[in-house]
């Protein structure tokens, strides 16, 4: 098997790579809902690992997946980005720290999927990036192309214990616009309803572009499942 776990965003993003899933006839990795952010994915992953789901593998490999935001005019909504490595800037600190995905994983995983994907670093983010400006500003200062919230964290809980971990996520908001800031619907690692309605409608230009651009990356990421474990 191609990987031993998947690692994915809970809500829709959850959804997309379960029924990409249920389109392949082979055996397939158990995938698991994973909550938002840093702190959120940390304390999970901790839990996680207690719990035993990777203690029968030899040399464990995970695939995190999931939508991302460009940070680059060069990636644009729709782009599958396979990450090289991920970069995390501390808010508190000021500190900025990079880790890099398995080597051997993201290659066979960049074989197999050729030229549906890019390639390109990853910035984690503690918090939403809604502002087209900002998002390239990030860019630029960082050399990264897209940004996510919970990469970093993955990279550095299971780094650490010998886990191969490979990233492939695709692009739902592009660099030049904003989003709707949608930082008061954040919960406990995940997005609350109300408050995410309340954000979209107080920007409904913001709102309609960063819903279809969603609804175009989950399309492709269940194609992209689907391709990746079928063979």
């Amino acid at each position: 098997m191609l990987v031993d776990a998947i690692l994915v965003a809970q809500g829709a993003e959850y959804k997309s790579v379960y029924k990409g899933l249920n389109r392949v006839a082979v055996p397939t990795p158990p995938v698991f809902p994973i909550p938002m952010g840093l702190s959120a994915l940390t304390k999970y992953l901790e839990k996680w690992l207690q719990a035993g789901h990777l203690s029968h593998h030899p040399q464990p490999r995970v695939l995190l997946m999931g939508l991302c935001g460009s940070l680059s005019p060069r990636y644009s909504v729709g782009e599958a980005v396979l990450y090289r490595s991920c970069v995390y800037r501390s808010e508190e600190n000021k500190k900025t720290s990079e880790l890099l995905c398995h080597q051997e994983l993201t290659e066979i995983l960049h074989q197999k999927l050729q030229d549906r994907v890019l390639t390109g670093i990853g910035l984690t983010s503690d918090r939403l990036i809604y502002s087209g400006s900002e998002k390239l500003l990030l860019g630029q200062a960082y050399g990264a192309d897209v940004v996510d919230m919970e990469g970093f964290a993955a990279l550095e809980v299971l780094s650490e214990l010998g886990i191969a971990v490979g990233m492939l996520r695709v692009i739902s908001d592009d660099a030049h616009h904003n989003i709707p800031n949608l930082t008061h619907a954040f919960n406990n690692g995940s997005l609350q309803a109300l408050p995410l309605a309340m954000g979209l409608l107080r920007q409904p230009i913001a709102a309609t572009r960063l819903v279809f651009g969603s609804l175009r990356g989950l399309h492709i990421i269940q194609d992209l499942t689907t391709f990746l474990l079928s063979s």
